[in-house]
C-alpha cells in the first residue's frame, strides 16, 4: 500500500508540469458544512535549480484545504479550517554510484498530516502533525531507480540503496506563527517563526516579502523543503514577486544519524525568490531556493528549483 502511494504521490517529480481541474464553487447549502475550499501543490527538484542530482534532490508537496468558506483570512477557531498535507521527498548523496566517504545516506520519506490554520487578531497560526514514513517501505528507492533508468541517467547503486536510512515511522509536530505587515497596496512583509519536532527537530525564524497582487487575500502554505509558500486558492490575477529567507537551529535529524558518524550542522540557512502569475483559468509559479550546508561532510550548499503549473477546464 505504501509503495503504491509512493508511486502515485511522487510521479510528479518526473513531470514538471501538472494540472488540476478546478472544482465548482460550493452551492449555498454547502456553506453550512465543511467542504473543500482550496488545493495547492509544489514540485521541487535540483535539476530545475543548479542542474545537479544530489542531497535535497526532489520532493512533491500537496495540500487540500477544508472549511466552511473563506473571507480573506483564516477563522479564529481552532480546527475550523483544516489542511490535509502530503509530502514525498528523496534525499541522496552527491554521487549515486560511489559516494565520497562522509557523504549523506540515501533517504526516502512520505508523510501524511492534518493541520489547522487560524488567525487571532493579526497573528496567523498554523498547527498540525504528520506521520512520516521513512526507508525502503516507501518504495522511493525503486521509484528513483526506475525513473533514472527511463531517463537513461545515473541510477543509484545497490550499495547506496543498501546503506539508505532504514524503515521507521516518525510522528512529527509542526507549528508556525506569522504576521502580515502591509507596506503598500501591493507589498506585504510576513515575518514568521516555526518549530518542528519529529523526523527533524528545529526552530526557525525568517520573513517573506511579496510584491504584487497574485495570492493577496488567499491562504498560502509553506513548502517544508524550500520554505516557498504556495497558493491553495486562486482568487487574484496578476503577478507577484516573492523574496524570503530564514535561519534554523537544528537539534537532530533522522536523515543524518549521529550513530552512523554524521555531524549535523546546528545552523541551517535558506534564501529564496519566486514568481507567481495568474491569468484566465491558469496560473504558474517558478521559484529558486538556496539551501545551506546541513552536515559537516557537505562542502557547499545547493540550489533547488520549485515549479507549479495549473490550468482549469
Amino acid at each position: 500500500m505504501i509503495r503504491s502511494f509512493a508511486l502515485a504521490l511522487c510521479a510528479a517529480i518526473a513531470l514538471p508540469l501538472a494540472s488540476t481541474v478546478q472544482v465548482a464553487e460550493a452551492a449555498p447549502s454547502e456553506a453550512l458544512k465543511r467542504h473543500r475550499i482550496g488545493y495547492g501543490h509544489l514540485i521541487d527538484n535540483d535539476l530545475i535549480g543548479d542542474g545537479k542530482d544530489r542531497w535535497r534532490t526532489g520532493s512533491v508537496a500537496s495540500s487540500r484545504i477544508y472549511g466552511y468558506g473563506w473571507d480573506g483570512q483564516a477563522p479564529a477557531t481552532f480546527g475550523e479550517l483544516l489542511e490535509l498535507r502530503f509530502l514525498g521527498q528523496i534525499i541522496a548523496p552527491d554521487n549515486l554510484r560511489n559516494p565520497a566517504a562522509g557523504d549523506r545516506p540515501w533517504a526516502g520519506a512520505l508523510s501524511l498530516g492534518l493541520h489547522t490554520h487560524m488567525q487571532r487578531g493579526s497573528l496567523e497560526i498554523s498547527l498540525g502533525g504528520d506521520l512520516v514514513f521513512i526507508g525502503p517501505q516507501t518504495g522511493l528507492d525503486g521509484f528513483q531507480d526506475a525513473l533514472h533508468d527511463l531517463a537513461n541517467t545515473t541510477r543509484p547503486s545497490d550499495a547506496v540503496r543498501d546503506a539508505q536510512i532504514l524503515n521507521t515511522i516518525r510522528p512529527t509536530f509542526v507549528g508556525e506563527l506569522g504576521k502580515t505587515i502591509t507596506l503598500g497596496p501591493r507589498s506585504r512583509l510576513r515575518p514568521f517563526v516555526e518549530a518542528r519536532a519529529g523526523d527533524e527537530t528545529l526552530v526557525r525564524i525568517g520573513a517573506d516579502l511579496t510584491l504584487g497582487t497574485a495570492g493577496q487575500g488567499e491562504l498560502l502554505v509553506r513548502d517544508p523543503v524550500t520554505g516557498q509558500r504556495y497558493r491553495t486558492m486562486y482568487d487574484t490575477r496578476g503577478l507577484s514577486f516573492t523574496l524570503g529567507g530564514d535561519v534554523a537551529h537544528v537539534a537532530q535529524s533522522v536523515y543524518l544519524p549521529e550513530g552512523r558518524g554524521y555531524a549535523l550542522n546546528s545552523r541551517r540557512d535558506r534564501l529564496r525568490a519566486g514568481l507567481h502569475w495568474q491569468g484566465d483559468g491558469r496560473d504558474f509559479f517558478y521559484g529558486i531556493t538556496y539551501l545551506g550546508k546541513e552536515f559537516s561532510g557537505q562542502d557547499t550548499g545547493q540550489i533547488v528549483g520549485s515549479l507549479r503549473l495549473r490550468w482549469t477546464f
